[in-house]
């Protein structure tokens, strides 16, 4: 099946997915759900990119398999937070901005619905891709999307058994990987995409892989990802995050300010 098909086929059922999700985000009053959606949304498009796709089974194999457990673990883990805490600051804050309106919510929705058509570029490479046999570029893509899903997870463990501490409560996450980078989680989420542009060498679409690393760099530093998260903890933990921000690199992992450290 074409591409434009494939992509017309997944922007319908996630455009029907987001408009439902909206429906409950309105029930509800907690937009976090949009976050697990398009998590979940990535795993369909996964599966749906790897059946359509006219490429050699392996290559469409793994994407189903890796894409598809990368997508069901965030999901996860997104849904675990929905469920046991408040509304994301950040959404409360877009709450409070538009005065609780339907609409501007609605275009959020669906405007992430376009999102993951826009991210499924990728497994679309991969989906088309001709070879058939194992290489040194499918290790590569393996071990890459091991190491990034390994640290993806442990970063999210450490924030949430931190968080789960009431005696840091208004403090910052200050250890393992957040020692190293202000946002950990982030950084192996885009190493993560690189796993696709490996797995698709050899495909005639190999330069689509490239979107999933450059967009998701440019959306996490720039856009949704870093801006909004430390513009929350900026309202919330004020000088502490400051102290935190002015010592621990923002998104590439490496050595804190140790001149500047204090105890949080």
């Amino acid at each position: 099946m074409g591409v434009p098909v494939q992509l017309g086929l997944l922007a319908l059922l996630m455009a029907a997915v987001m408009f439902a999700g909206w429906r409950v985000e309105r029930a509800r009053r907690n937009a976090g759900i949009v976050d697990v959606l398009w998590a979940a949304g990535m795993g369909a498009a996964a599966l749906l990119t790897a059946g359509l796709g006219d490429g050699a089974p392996l290559p469409r194999t793994l994407l189903a398999v890796l894409a598809g457990a990368w997508a069901l673990r965030l999901a996860l883990h997104l849904a675990h937070r929905v469920r046991g805490e408040a509304e994301d600051g950040r959404y409360r804050h877009l709450r409070a901005h538009w005065n609780d309106r339907g609409l501007p919510f609605l275009l959020l929705f669906l405007a992430q619905a376009g999102l993951v058509v826009l991210f499924a570029l990728p497994f679309v490479a991969v989906a088309a891709n001709p070879v058939s046999v194992p290489t040194a570029w499918t290790l590569l893509g393996v071990l890459v999307w091991l190491g990034s899903l390994a640290g993806e997870t442990v970063a999210d463990r450490q924030l949430a058994r931190f968080r789960a501490d009431p005696r840091n409560r208004g403090r910052t996450c200050d250890a393992g990987l957040w020692r190293w980078s202000r946002h950990p989680n982030y950084f192996f989420e885009w190493l993560h995409w690189f796993a696709y542009v490996a797995l698709s060498v050899g495909s005639p679409l190999h330069l689509l892989s490239w979107t999933g690393p450059v967009l998701m760099y440019l959306f996490l530093r720039y856009f949704s990802g870093i801006p909004w998260t430390e513009a929350q903890a900026l309202r919330t933990r004020g000088e502490d995050y400051r102290r935190y921000r002015e010592r621990t690199p923002a998104f590439f992992p490496w050595f804190p300010r140790e001149h500047d450290r204090r105890s949080t």
